[in-house]
């Protein structure tokens, strides 16, 4: 007796539990429903949102500024700034560390090494390093800078 008395109780149960997930809503609060054109449409929207964030840190500060320096003074650039000399003359200005990497020739410019012209060089670090103009000079400078 006790027996079927669980049978019962366990179909009972079963029948309980099947009509819930049979009559249960598709698309609930806590089990959404969406569509296919809805997750394309939100990944086209990412996409969008990737590409326009990609342009405009990209396009910012592309192009090199030329830069006019009178006889006498320093052009001080910061780590990573892009020098090309376009007139005039000038000799490089290091550091302990190291000089100017001129990449145009392939190495390393020492102190008061004469700087060619129109070779691209690139200031390694930020520890006072650049150009001491020797006559008025014209720079092509993609980076951050200062004129002593």
């Amino acid at each position: 007796m006790k027996l079927k008395k669980s049978f019962i109780a366990l179909g009972t149960a079963v029948v309980l539990l099947g009509s819930n997930i049979v009559f249960s809503e598709p698309g609930s609060e806590s089990d959404p429903l969406v569509t296919l054109s809805y997750v394309n449409r939100s990944i086209d929207q990412i996409k969008t949102y990737i590409d326009d964030k990609l342009n405009s840190n990209t396009t910012s500060n592309i192009g090199f500024e030329v830069v006019n320096v009178p006889k006498g003074q320093f052009l001080i650039a910061n780590a990573g700034t892009e020098i090309i000399l376009r007139s005039g003359t000038a000799t490089a200005v290091i550091s302990d560390l190291g000089g100017l990497t001129d990449v145009t020739a392939g190495v390393d410019l020492g102190k008061d090494h004469i700087l060619p012209q129109n070779h691209l060089l690139i200031i390694p670090r930020d520890d006072g390093r650049g150009a001491y103009c020797k006559t008025d000079a014209i720079f092509m400078v993609r980076g951050e800078y200062e004129i002593r």
